[in-house]
C-alpha cells in the first residue's frame, strides 16, 4: 500500500524540496558533517544526554525512582521501533529519491521504506521519555530530536510526512505506555537499589524520599504522643492537689 502522495504539486514535496535544495547549495563538507550528524550524531548525542541525566537522578532524593523514568526513554523507543515494523510493511511507502527525481541524496544506498522514520521514531520517542522523567532533559532531547527530522529531510532519504509520523508514533508510545511501565520499572530500581548494584540507581549517601517521609511520620506521631500525654499528665497533678486542697 503506497498511498501517500509521491510526488505531484503538494506540501510534503514542496516542503521536501525546499529544505533539500539547501543540501543542492551547501559545500561537500557541510553535507558530509550533515549525513553523519543525521545518521549517528543525533543518537549518539540523545544517549550522551541519557548517561548525563542518570549520573544527576542517582544523586537526587528517590533516586530510584527517577532513575526508573530514565530507564523508560531507551525502552519506549526499542518498543516504538518495534512498532514502526508492520507499519512501514503495510504501507510500503518508497524512498523519496526512488520515485521523485532532482533530490540531492545524501545516503542513496538505503533501500528499505520510508514511512515511518525510524530516526525520527526512535529520536523522539527518547526524547518525551526524558520528558517525563525529567522536564530539563527532556526538552533538550525534544529539540535534538526535531533537529533529527530536519536531518532526515535534508539528506534526501524521507518525507516530511515520513519524519511527522516517526514524532507522533515515538510520542505516543512514551506516553501512553509509561504508566504501566513505571509500575513495573519503580520497584525493580528500589530492588536493584537495596542490593550490592545499588550504585547504579542511588548514589552513596543519598536518602531515601520513601524512607525519609516514613521516619518523619514516624517522628511525627511520637511527638503528638508525646504532647498529648503532657496535658493528661497535668491534669492528673492539678486534679490531685484540688482533692488535697478540699
Amino acid at each position: 500500500m503506497a498511498g501517500l502522495a509521491l510526488d505531484g504539486s503538494n506540501p510534503d514535496v514542496d516542503v521536501l524540496d525546499g529544505i533539500n535544495d539547501l543540501a543542492k547549495g551547501a559545500p561537500h563538507w557541510v553535507n558530509t558533517v550533515m549525513e553523519y550528524i543525521g545518521e549517528y550524531g543525533i543518537i549518539a548525542g540523545l544517549a550522551i544526554l541519557c548517561l548525563v541525566a542518570w549520573w544527576a537522578a542517582r544523586k537526587r532524593p528517590g533516586a530510584p525512582a527517577a532513575v526508573a523514568g530514565l530507564v523508560w526513554a531507551p525502552i519506549a523507543a526499542g518498543i516504538a521501533l518495534i512498532v514502526n515494523i508492520p507499519i512501514r510493511n503495510f504501507v510500503e511507502r518508497p524512498r523519496p529519491f526512488k520515485t521523485h527525481a532532482g533530490l540531492e541524496v545524501l545516503i542513496p544506498s538505503k533501500s528499505d521504506f520510508s514511512f515511518v522514520s525510524d530516526h525520527a521514531t526512535l529520536t523522539m520517542a527518547v526524547g518525551v521519555g526524558l520528558f517525563v522523567a525529567n522536564r530539563k532533559y527532556g526538552l533538550i532531547g525534544i529539540a535534538l530530536a526535531l533537529f533529527e527530522g530536519f536531518c532526515r529531510v535534508y539528506m534526501g532519504v524521507h518525507y516530511p510526512t515520513d519524519v511527522v509520523g516517526g514524532f507522533a508514533l515515538g510520542t505516543a508510545v512514551a506516553l501512553l505506555l509509561s504508566p504501566p511501565a513505571q509500575a513495573l520499572l519503580v520497584p525493580l530500581a528500589k530492588a536493584v537499589g537495596a542490593s550490592r548494584a545499588g550504585a547504579l540507581v542511588q548514589a552513596a549517601g543519598v536518602a531515601d524520599a520513601d524512607a525519609d517521609r516514613t521516619g518523619s511520620v514516624r517522628a511525627a506521631g511520637q511527638a503528638g504522643a508525646r504532647g498529648s500525654s503532657v496535658p493528661s499528665r497535668r491534669a492528673g497533678r492539678d486534679g490531685g492537689d484540688n482533692d488535697l486542697a478540699a
